[in-house]
Order: structure tokens, then C-alpha cells, then sequence
């Protein structure tokens, strides 16, 4: 706790309290003028506004006065700028568990509930999500404020906050949890709000959750108290009978000597504003809550700007005509008609976006379902059926009457004007009133329109019932834990993989190749694993472009349907069977090739490599398995008719690779996908199947813990015998000299935008400067985070999560690309080609650094030594080799030639290959509804 800054006794109090009673009485008896006498030290004065004065003490402390000689009592209001809003992970209810224990005491006023009693004070203490406030209303005598000045100033800083006083308190707070549980409106209400609100603290009831309220430790609650409750916190309101200067003396005298608080990161009290925002809601959403009871309710919610927000006057007068009685569309549309028993409605007016609610309660035997449309007709039938004049008058008539009789009640005004304070300045109350008197029909009727709608709907439905049907979800202790934790011994360990050298030579000489007469290729690459795991990689080629040409899809969705079931097994017996060998298996097609992928273990492979055999040699090719196939890629495919990547992706494509319809390297539009997709039959797959499919141009591939000569013997067994119907022959790439192009892509409701750009190149992985691009690649857009790409447009201009660039070439044909691409904001898109032209452009005059260099080379060589190790990757790179005739030689040589890479042998690659001229894109995103920001220089 922090250094009392009260009197140190019980004794000494009354000392000044009865000083502090002199010298206000000496004051009333006086007949100066207002602010005849100088400001205390340390005071400022500030606005003045319809009878209220705004000072403010050098310690932050913002203080309203309001003198009302009319009135016989006085009162005293401090209110803290924190609600639940601040609440932290584990505090919620925090605020309000606090102002509980304010009542507590301090050392100088240790029985407050009592003295309260004693100077006939009419006090309370409340908690909302913006502030939380203590008030008395006092008879106005001297003695009666100046004890309330001090009582309040004295519990800003100096209260208890003791753990004997939360440990009886929490039950008490955990009683009010109860009491609001045991109320249809609270709760519904609170899930309602909760559904709304999906990351913003509005979204949480401020009475807290019961497990922070019954498990808050006390040092929370204390840390919480120290940074909120002080005076660079706090509006002090006084407003009654009283006089201004010496009162105003009393409160710097009392509360002035309190400091303002030393506030760092390092103490953790520095005051932030909150942050958070929920996104714009995107429908509907609708909650229900199942209890035992004896009404229904239905609740509808609609997310509405702050309360100090130019529309809110209107909103408010729209809240008036929807909820008043007997007039009101509510209780037109459910009460008149008996589809309701009662509805109401309010507007919550918070310093952050809010909410208007409106329901309507029933007995259990009325329509919940009829009331929920009448319901939601009465708030969003505005453009049907506008407001009129006479709604108009009725509601703002309402409304000003309220104001009125508040402002002429000085008890009112000291609580209102703090709350007002709490949404942003007491101000705002004059202001608001101002607004309402201004209201029009046709502000009316735009605010209803615009916020009143579906999209920002959120229903709530309590539903009595019996027999609730609650499912409790059991807690693990830790102490309950930490007995099964240290009762357990464990199994046997793995057995222990080899230290295996995944250098090319090494892989070279422990793979052993063969040929079956078929044509079949094995590569079998033994060696010790961790848990005697396998990888294993079969793969089938078939066809050439004459005889694949416009067959893509259905030879796609051949593959697909290979485990599907078999002659003798259903799809499910095929999965079940690969769980039992504990076998992760997949199978893939496309227009050349059956890929089968496998994991599992030594002891499971040969009879997993049989169900594999099985699934190729003997599908089902069940209509309805396709169908199903079908459905689940269309629906993937209407999906990315909106998602900017993949439409970025898929024009980039089509413009830098033009093959000619029909062709199997032809990229489609993802119309064209769907139509594709759609027209296969049954039957066209089961033809390419017959036609093609053999073992002659296949492969397997495996690498791990396994016998090589029972692989053999099995492959020999399996596929010597099924020859391919028909030949196959390699789908050459060609390459394309296409003009430059820019090209933009909308799509509507996005929020991120997707940047895809590069260049085709005359250049295959043998090619010489293969490797220096590959680094010069690497240093522009590869790595983690730091290549120059990432660095200046993810880490200096905060514009991409994720950007990079990217270098491909084929072995066989002289054929590559260079590709670069980033995710960003679509109002950031000239930002971002600005920098990316920038860095380009850097790199081509300017080339690499000697440091970035061998950091890029040391980066790129263990990478790749990484992909040897890893027997996926392994499996692939082997089945790879029996179409491109090469060893890991090729690996050991491209290691080489990195290796002795100079500066110059990259930056020469980078200008001869990379032209910027030559450099085409694509952008999509939603350019229409986030217009591009100004570029910003770096």
C-alpha cells in the first residue's frame, strides 16, 4: 500500500475536520462575490458552462463545481476512469470486487459504513464499463462537507485493500454474481452482449466471471488499486449548498496534498488508452440460452457509435421511438397484438462504440419464434416504413424533459456530469442535449438505416425449460497433477536411429538402384531410424501431351479416387487398415503421374506396401465416391472466386505461361475450373485408367529402417508384370517471351490484398549462373525475415506480414521463373510497389555485399543439407532422379559451385537475368472500398 497521507489518528482527524468545519463556516457567513479570493496554489480554473466550473489541482486531479443555494444538501462524487473496460486476462470484476472493499476503511476512517450513518449521509458506490464512482449526499453543513472531502480523499490513496476483507467480501460480491444468474434479463443479456462484442472488454459483464471474483489473488487487487485510484484518475464533483472558494480551498488542502503518482513501464501503472476495436460484424449472430424458468425472452442487439458521437442524439431519439409506451413501435408490434408480454429497450451510451437493445419478454406457452420476427420488424422497418413527425416529437419531447429535471436536481447533476466526464468531458452533457433539440426525421430514419440491419444483428433467446441440460467441464489441479506426474514411469524408449551423413557422396553410396524388367526403378536407401520409421514414395507415369490433352481433370480426379475402395474393400476397411499398421498414406494425381506417399514403420511396411498395391491395381471407381470428391473441390473452388491469392495466382499464371487450351501444362480460370470439374464422369475416369495406368515408367523410392532385399523381391512380385497399356513421354516446358503487363483484380469485402510479380527466364538448374541467382535470390527475398525484401517492407515499412521472392528452374528444359509476391493492406499497394521497386532497383545497380554474400551461402547450404536429412524430402529427390538421369552428384556440384561464389559472379547474374522492364504483376484486393494511401518515402 501506499504512504498514508492522512492525519495518523482517529484523533487527529477530528482535529481537522473540526478545523476544516471553522473555516468553511467562517466562508458561508460571508457575502463576497464568487472567486472574490485568489486561487489555492496549485489550482487552475478552467471551462465554465451553465453554472459548473471546471478546476484542475497540479496533481491531476480534475475537480466540477456546482453550487446550488436552493438546495439543503451537498454532494460529493468521485468518479475513477476505470470500469471493466480495463480489465486485464483474470480481472474481470476486478473493478468492481474493488469498489466493494473501498468501503472498507482507511487507518483514519476505519468503520466508513458507519460514519456514513453518522453524518445521515445518503451514499452509494457503483461500477460500470467506463468508471466507477462513490458518492454521499449530505446535509449542507461545514461539518458534513468538509468530512466528506476528507473521507473520500482519504480512501483515494490510503484504503486497506486487506485480504481479511476480501476473503469475507468476495461472498458477498459472489452472492450479487448469483443474484444476477437467478435473473432471465441478466443473463441473456450478458450472453448477448458477449455474442456482440467479440474481442472488446464490453463483451464482459462488469460484475466479473465467477472464478476471477472467488480466486483474484489480493496482490492483483492491490496493483489494481494503487494505478487507477488517483488523483490524475479522478473527477471530484460537489454540487449543492456549499460555497465556492473556501470549498475549493478544502479540496486543494485535502486532496492537493495527495502526489501524483510517479507513472513508468517499469512500476506498470502507466495509464494507456484502450486499444481495442472490434472489427465490423459480417452477420448475424444469435445466442440461446437454455434455464429453468417461467418466462421466454428474445433480445435484439445492434453495435452503435461512442455516446459523445455526432449520431447518437439521433440514435437515442430513434431508442425513444422504438421504446416508449404506449406509443412506441415495440409495444405496437409484441404487447398490442399479445405476442409479448412487456417490451423496452435502451440505448447504452459508452466512451467506446456501444450497443442499442431491444426486447421483448412472454409466457412460456407464446411464440418465442413469432415474437423474434415482430421483434426484429419493429427495429429495421425504418425504410419501409419511416419515422413521423409525430415519433419525432413524442421521443425528443421525452428525452428533453429528462434533461431538464436532471439539470435542476444538483444530487443529478454531480452524477451525471461525471459520467459524462468518464465518456470523454461533463461538457458533452450540454452539447448532447443541443444535438437532440437539432434531431431531424431524416437523421432519424439514416441512423436506423444504417445501424439497425442484419449484418449487425445479434439475437439472444432465453428458452424456459425443466430439465436443462448442462455439460460441466471438470478442472485439472495442480496438486492432483503433479500425483500423476510423478507416479509415472513410462515405456521402453524408441529404439535409437544411426548418425547418418546426409552428404550427397554418402547418399550416392549407400542407395542401391535397380531395374525391373518392366521398366519398374527402385531406390533404396537403408539406414537406422528412431522408431524403425520408414518413407516410402511410389510413383506411376503415364500418357504424353497428345494423349492428355483436355483429360487434366479427370486424370486429377483419378488420383484422388485411388483409396477411395478397391474391388475388395470398402473406403472405410482402406482407412481403417492403414490405421492399424500405423501408416500415414497418401495418394495424388495429375495429368502424368500416380504419386503414393507413405509413412509407417519397419515391422508395418511390407503389409502396408501391399494394401498401397492393392489401392493402385484394383480400384473401385465408385460414381458415388466421385460425387463426393466432387462436391468438396467445388466447394474449394467457389471459395477462391474471392480470395485474392488465389485469383492472383491463377491471371499471373495464365498470362506468363499461355499453353494453349486442352494442353496439360494450361493454366484454367477458376470458372473454367468449375465447369471442368463438374463435366467429369465416372466413366472418363475409368477410361484414362485402362488406358494408361501400368508400372512401366514407375518408381519406388524408399528411405529408412527397413530390408532391402524383401522391398525387392515384393516390388519384383508386384509390379514385373503390369505393363503400361500405352507409353509415356515427358511434357516439355516451353518458354514464353510475354509482354510486360500490370493487372488489377477486385474482390469486394476483403482485407487483405495479394501482390504476385516476376519474370520468365531462359534458364534451366544446370544453367551457369544457376547458382548465383539462387543466392542473389536469396539475399532479395529469401531467408527468415531478413532478406532485403522482408527487412525494408516488413520490418522497416510495416507494410507486409508476409513478403518475399522466390526462383525456379527446370532440369530438362531451360526454362525458370523469378516470382516474388506479399500480403498487405489493399490502401498500402502504392507503399508497397513503391518499395519493392525501390529494393529492386538497389539490388540490380548496387548487387550484394561480401557479408550479405557468405551469410546467404552459409544460410542456402544448410538448408539444403536440412532437406538431405529429412526422408520425405529424400524419397522425392530419388524418384525425381529416374526422369532427369542424374545422381546426388548433381547436389554435391551444386554445393560446389556455391560455395565458390564472389560478389561479383552474383551481382553479374542479378543484371544479366533480372529486368526489371520484363517484370510483370498482379494486384487483387479491395482497391474500390480502401482507396490506395499516399506513397510515404522511407
Amino acid at each position: 500500500m501506499q504512504t498514508r497521507l492522512a492525519p495518523s489518528s482517529p484523533r487527529a482527524c477530528a482535529r481537522d475536520l473540526a478545523a476544516a468545519s471553522a473555516l468553511l463556516a467562517l466562508a458561508l457567513s460571508t457575502s463576497s462575490p464568487l472567486h472574490a479570493q485568489p486561487l489555492p496554489a496549485g489550482v487552475t480554473r478552467g471551462a465554465s458552462v451553465e453554472g459548473i466550473t471546471e478546476y484542475t489541482l497540479a496533481n491531476g486531479l480534475r475537480v466540477l463545481l456546482f453550487p446550488d443555494q436552493s438546495n439543503p444538501t451537498v454532494t460529493v462524487n468521485v468518479t475513477y476512469l476505470v470500469g471493466s473496460r480495463h480489465e486485464g486476462y483474470g480481472e474481470t470484476g476486478m473493478a468492481h470486487l474493488l469498489e466493494h472493499l473501498v468501503f472498507k476503511g482507511t487507518p483514519d476512517h476505519p468503520n466508513i459504513p458507519q460514519e456514513l450513518t453518522e453524518y445521515g449521509a445518503l451514499p452509494n458506490g457503483t461500477t460500470w464499463f467506463d468508471r466507477t464512482n462513490y458518492f454521499e449526499t449530505v446535509p449542507a453543513t461545514d461539518k458534513n462537507l468538509a468530512w466528506a472531502i476528507d473521507m473520500e480523499a482519504d480512501r483515494m490513496v490510503n484504503s486497506f485493500i486487506a485480504k481479511k476483507d476480501l476473503d469475507s467480501e468476495f461472498t458477498v460480491v459472489r452472492n450479487e454474481f448469483e443474484m444476477g444468474e437467478n435473473s432471465p434479463f441478466r443473463v441473456t443479456w450478458q450472453r448477448t452482449m458477449a455474442a456482440a462484442f467479440e474481442w472488446h472488454n464490453y463483451g464482459k459483464s462488469t460484475i466479473g466471471a465467477r472464478a476471477d471474483i472467488e480466486n483474484v489473488p489480493i496482490e492483483r487487487l492491490q496493483a489494481f488499486y494503487r494505478k487507477y485510484y488517483q488523483p490524475d484518475n479522478a473527477i471530484l464533483a460537489v454540487a449543492g449548498k456549499f460555497e465556492v472558494d473556501r470549498t475549493l480551498a478544502l479540496i486543494a488542502t485535502r486532496f492537493g496534498k495527495i502526489p501524483r503518482p510517479e507513472r513508468s513501464l517499469e512500476r506498470g501503472n502507466i495509464l494507456f488508452d484502450t486499444y481495442t476495436r472490434d472489427p465490423d460484424q459480417d452477420g448475424e449472430r444469435e445466442v440461446t440460452i437454455r434455464r429453468v424458468g417461467y418466462e421466454q425472452m428474445v433480445m435484439a442487439l445492434y453495435k452503435v457509435p461512442a455516446g459523445t458521437h455526432k449520431d447518437f442524439a439521433a440514435i437515442e431519439v430513434l431508442s425513444g421511438i422504438i421504446t416508449q409506451t404506449p406509443g412506441g413501435r415495440l409495444h405496437k408490434a409484441l404487447v398490442v397484438p399479445g405476442l409479448a408480454a412487456s417490451a423496452s429497450g435502451v440505448a447504452f451510451q459508452f466512451k467506446e462504440p456501444g450497443a442499442v437493445l431491444a426486447m421483448a419478454s412472454m409466457r412460456p406457452t407464446q411464440s418465442l419464434d413469432a415474437a423474434r420476427t415482430a421483434l426484429i420488424g419493429a427495429m429495421e422497418g425504418f425504410a419501409q416504413t419511416p419515422p413521423t413527425t409525430e415519433e419525432l416529437s413524442q421521443a425528443r419531447a421525452a428525452l428533453l424533459k429528462n434533461i431538464e429535471l436532471q439539470l435542476a436536481n444538483s444530487q443529478s447533476v454531480a452524477l451525471s456530469i461525471s459520467e459524462w466526464a468518464s465518456m470523454g468531458d461533463w461538457r458533452m452533457q450540454f452539447i448532447h442535449r443541443d444535438r437532440i433539440e437539432k434531431v431531424t426525421l431524416d437523421d432519424v430514419k439514416r441512423v436506423a438505416t444504417t445501424y439497425f440491419k442484419p449484418d449487425n444483428r445479434t439475437i439472444g433467446r432465453f428458452i424456459a425449460t425443466a430439465t436443462p441440460d448442462r455439460v460441466t467441464i471438470p478442472v485439472v489441479v495442480a496438486r492432483e497433477l503433479d500425483s500423476v506426474i510423478n507416479a509415472y514411469k513410462g515405456r521402453a524408449a524408441l529404439a535409437d536411429g544411426e548418425t547418418f551423413d546426409p552428404s550427397p557422396a554418402n547418399l550416392d553410396a549407400r542407395t542401391v538402384r535397380s531395374e525391373l524388367p518392366v521398366g519398374f526403378n527402385l531406390a533404396l536407401l537403408e539406414k537406422r531410424t528412431r522408431g524403425n520409421l520408414v518413407m516410402a514414395r511410389v510413383t506411376l507415369r503415364y500418357g504424353d501431351v497428345q494423349s492428355m490433352n483436355g483429360r487434366v481433370d479427370a486424370a486429377r480426379l483419378m488420383g484422388a479416387m485411388l483409396d477411395k475402395g478397391t474391388t475388395n474393400k470398402t473406403r472405410q476397411q482402406i482407412k481403417d487398415e492403414f490405421d492399424r499398421l500405423k501408416a500415414q498414406v497418401s495418394f495424388s494425381g495429375s495429368a502424368n503421374e500416380i504419386v503414393a506417399s507413405l509413412q509407417t514403420t519397419n515391422q508395418n511396411l511390407m503389409p502396408t506396401l501391399a494394401l498401397v498395391a492393392e489401392v493402385l491395381r484394383e480400384p473401385r471407381f465408385d460414381a458415388a465416391e466421385l460425387d463426393e470428391i466432387k462436391r468438396e473441390q467445388l466447394q474449394a473452388l467457389e471459395a477462391q472466386k474471392g480470395d485474392p491469392t488465389a485469383l492472383a495466382v491463377t491471371l499471373f499464371s495464365q498470362k506468363m505461361t499461355p499453353y494453349p487450351d486442352g494442353h496439360p501444362l494450361a493454366t484454367k480460370s477458376i470458372n473454367d475450373q468449375i465447369k471442368a470439374t463438374q463435366a467429369v464422369t465416372i466413366a472418363a475416369v475409368k477410361r484414362i485408367y485402362d488406358e494408361f495406368i501400368g508400372a512401366s515408367y514407375g518408381d519406388l523410392a524408399v528411405a529408412g529402417d527397413f530390408a532391402s532385399d524383401s522391398v525387392t523381391n515384393w516390388a519384383r512380385a508386384t509390379f514385373n508384370e503390369w505393363k503400361s497399356p500405352r507409353p509415356f513421354a515427358r511434357t516439355e516446358r516451353v518458354f514464353f517471351d510475354v509482354p510486360q503487363f500490370d493487372e488489377t483484380i477486385e474482390t469486394p469485402d476483403k482485407a487483405n490484398a495479394f501482390f504476385f510479380a516476376g519474370q520468365n527466364l531462359r534458364m534451366s538448374d544446370a544453367h551457369p549462373d544457376y547458382a548465383a541467382l539462387s543466392i542473389g535470390n536469396f539475399v532479395l527475398g529469401g531467408g527468415f525475415l531478413n532478406s532485403r525484401l522482408a527487412v525494408r517492407i516488413r520490418q522497416k515499412d510495416g507494410i507486409s506480414y508476409g513478403v518475399g521472392s522466390g526462383l525456379t528452374a527446370q532440369s530438362l528444359d531451360s526454362v525458370g521463373q523469378f516470382i516474388t509476391n506479399a500480403i498487405y493492406a489493399p490502401e498500402n499497394v502504392l507503399r508497397l510497389q513503391s518499395a519493392f521497386g525501390e529494393e529492386m532497383g538497389r539490388i540490380l545497380k548496387d548487387g550484394i555485399t561480401a557479408d550479405e554474400l557468405e551469410a546467404a551461402k552459409s544460410a542456402w547450404l544448410q538448408q539444403r543439407e536440412q532437406m538431405r536429412a529429412n526422408d520425405g524430402q529424400i524419397t522425392a529427390m530419388l524418384s525425381n532422379q529416374v526422369v532427369t538421369g542424374r545422381t546426388m552428384a548433381y547436389e554435391a556440384e551444386l554445393d560446389a559451385r556455391v560455395r565458390a561464389l564472389t560478389v561479383a559472379d552474383v551481382n553479374g547474374a542479378l543484371k544479366k537475368h533480372i529486368d526489371p522492364t520484363k517484370i510483370s504483376s498482379v494486384k487483387a484486393g479491395d482497391f474500390k472500398n480502401k482507396p490506395p494511401k499516399t506513397v510515404i518515402t522511407p
